[in-house]
């Protein structure tokens, strides 16, 4: 999977989660600028988990403030358990 399609599955998955229009998110968007709070990011860890095929460890939580973290920790996620290519939900 390229960073780009990676970005865009997340991208939906936000929007889908927070019913945002998908093309107001933007790949350097932070939580605060989309409105998103605590509540709204545990509500879309579970999403990108189930998406993904990943566990989001809890320790990780506290540092997700932006897509930009978001992508960065899926992919790491995905690059250590080898399923570079999980297939969609």
């Amino acid at each position: 999977m390229t960073d780009d399609q990676l970005t865009t599955r997340i991208i939906q998955v936000i929007a889908q989660t927070q019913k945002l229009p998908a093309e107001s998110i933007r790949p350097d968007s932070t939580f605060q600028e989309l409105g998103i709070d605590s509540l709204d990011g545990i509500n879309i860890v579970f999403a990108l988990e189930s998406e993904f095929g990943i566990n989001i460890p809890d320790d990780d939580l506290n540092s997700i403030r932006s897509i930009p973290d978001v992508i960065a920790g899926v992919r790491k996620l995905l690059s250590q358990s080898g399923s570079e290519h999980p297939s969609p939900a």
